[in-house]
């Protein structure tokens, strides 16, 4: 059965894209952490869309998970067509003080589970000569981030390794696209334990899923969503490097101050 499978499905920019796909027909299977908010979220769509929601609970940072949901969609005789890795966290902080474990979390996460699905799944796809992967990076990965250095690191290897494979697979049908949110309204922040970024704009998750959903017709390689985003981007790409860095953390270095100060007040 034809299916598209979502990582970091229960909320936030996951969530929409479920929502948007089943609203087209799309048969899901949903994959994030917490079990009951999968539950509903495929019950909901289910009823709603009259599409086949089906989900699996897991932890995708640990490490034999990728293997575990491949074999779990063969099990369940499911064809991935259409891969969405949104699954990721993040980390705010001077990187001296922040926990090394949580660090290496993050990259399990980010980087190590969605490089291990896009192998798994691209196989498959290439031999069908169809598919769509969508590997969600950020505005983050455009430039280092001082006080978000893991995070922004991650997502510069999720925006490079996507590209890459676009135009690997452009011969072989399958079409590969890093997404590029900037802030958006999500629960992103509150579990990654952080403090939305002073000085931005935000979108809605909505927003965010219909930018890429549109850049998927133009067959796009990347896509930032959202005007001003991509007018940040475009001016970061002009400015000597150390500059924007120096900006960055000029900006950061007292914020992450008050945080600490109020954290340790608390």
């Amino acid at each position: 059965m034809n299916t598209t499978l979502i990582t970091g499905a229960s909320s936030g920019i996951g969530e929409a894209f479920a929502r948007k796909l089943a609203a087209r027909g799309h048969n899901l299977l949903l994959v994030a952490r917490t079990e009951d908010k999968l539950i509903a979220l495929c019950n909901e769509l289910g009823r709603s869309a009259n599409i086949r929601a089906q989900f699996v609970a897991m932890d995708l940072a640990r490490p034999y998970s990728p293997q575990r949901l491949f074999d779990e969609t063969v099990k369940r005789d499911l064809q991935i067509d259409f891969l969405i890795n949104n699954a990721g966290f993040g980390s705010m902080g001077d990187f001296a003080t922040l926990d090394p474990e949580r660090e290496l979390n993050m990259i399990d996460l980010n980087v190590r589970a969605l490089v291990d699905l896009t192998h798994r799944f691209i196989h498959p796809m290439r031999e069908r000569k169809s598919g769509t992967i969508i590997n969600v990076a950020s505005t983050a990965g455009f430039q280092p981030v001082p006080f978000m250095a893991t995070y922004a690191a991650t997502k510069a290897f999720v925006l490079s390794f996507s590209e890459a494979l676009w135009e690997e697979n452009r011969p072989h049908g399958v079409h590969v696209m890093a997404l590029c949110p900037g802030v958006t309204e999500t629960g992103f922040f509150e579990a990654s334990r952080m403090q939305k970024p002073p000085a931005r704009t935000s979108q809605t998750p909505d927003q965010v899923v219909d930018t890429a959903l549109r850049a998927l017709k133009r067959r796009k390689s990347s896509v930032i969503s959202g005007w001003s985003n991509l007018t940040a981007v475009e001016m970061e790409r002009i400015v000597p490097r150390k500059l924007i860095l120096r900006a960055v953390g000029a900006v950061m270095r007292p914020y992450i101050g008050r945080e600490s100060k109020g954290k340790e007040r608390g």
